[in-house]
């Protein structure tokens, strides 16, 4: 094992059973319930949640298998057919062949994939490397969960909608690959813990703390007008990584706690690489990513693992 779940890093890193030294095999597992009504965007957002674990290691998924619980009386086999065809299209574009799966009937929907990818060693991507004066990168915006909740009780703009479900569906394919190509070491997605939870484990991992720029945070059309109240998910949010946090106000800290659904990629870059790398994203699709902090030296804060927001 060569990356386990003692640091909560995003898939496990194991060494490949024939003794290869250059490539380690990694593993992960996520299935989420139903964002959005349409089957099958559901199921390419489902799939692009999973795929993005192993993306943010730095690797290349290979193969998946289909984890679902289906209310097959109630919905119907169309409904489930619809959400695989979303899957297998979201992998299709990553390249990754489904080799099967697992159903069960179940009272509420749920659906995601069982991944397996590779990552030469030399380009593994951890929680565990940030370092003092890295710049942190956010490559998707922020504000899923709020606008879920708008979505839900159907007072969500028809251009919010279209926006937050581009925004899911979006692969972490191309800012992977840009990420190890600029050397980052240190990295995670951002999705059901939110911006603080995954932040504040990267940091607590790499022994240093994190300070983060409110008003450089990119965010989702219509989070401002729907981002009133804690969801439930915020506030568990917050509650887990609270005693990290200093500073910021009410509306930033419920924002920062937002859990992510298919979110993006953070990576801490060494400070020479952040602007070239930005400016790769912006090309590659990614039009909201941005700078939103910086790597701070932790005997500065209160602890490793410290966030602190600044406007």
């Amino acid at each position: 094992m060569v990356v386990s779940s003692d640091t909560l890093d995003d898939a496990a890193a194991v060494q490949w059973p024939d003794g290869c030294v250059d490539s380690l095999m990694l593993q992960t597992v996520d299935f989420i319930p139903p964002v959005v009504d349409d089957p099958f965007v559901f199921g390419r957002i489902a799939a692009a949640n999973a795929l993005s674990d192993i993306y943010a290691m730095g690797g290349q998924p290979l193969t998946a298998l289909n984890i679902a619980a289906f209310p097959a009386e109630q919905l119907g086999v169309e409904r489930m057919r619809l959400i695989l065809d979303g899957a297998a299209d979201a992998c299709s574009e990553a390249g990754v062949a489904i080799v099967g799966g697992h159903t069960v009937n179940d009272p509420e929907l749920k659906f995601g994939l069982s991944v397996t990818g590779r990552v030469h060693r030399s380009q593994l991507v951890t929680n565990q490397g940030a370092v003092v004066g890295d710049e942190l990168i956010l490559t998707k915006a922020l504000g899923t969960g709020v606008l879920f909740g708008a979505y839900r009780e159907r007072c969500l703009e028809p251009s919010s909608i279209a926006s937050w479900q581009q925004s899911m569906s979006c692969l972490n394919q191309a800012g992977a690959k840009l990420m190890v190509e600029a050397g980052v070491k240190a990295g995670t997605d951002v999705t059901g813990f939110g911006l603080f939870g995954h932040l504040h484990q990267m940091m607590k991992a790499s022994n240093v703390s994190a300070r983060v720029e409110l008003a450089k945070v990119p965010i989702l059309a219509g989070v401002r007008q729907h981002n009133l109240h804690w969801s439930g998910g915020s506030r568990r949010n917050f509650d887990y990584v609270g005693d990290f946090v200093v500073g910021g106000d009410d509306a930033g800290r419920r924002l920062l706690a937002d859990p992510q659904t298919s979110g993006g990629l953070l990576m801490a870059v060494h400070a020479s690489r952040s602007d070239a790398l930005l400016g790769q994203l912006k090309a590659a699709g990614y039009g909201q990513a941005a700078k939103i902090g910086c790597v701070v030296d932790a005997t500065q804060e209160r602890a490793a693992g410290t966030i602190t927001v600044v406007s």
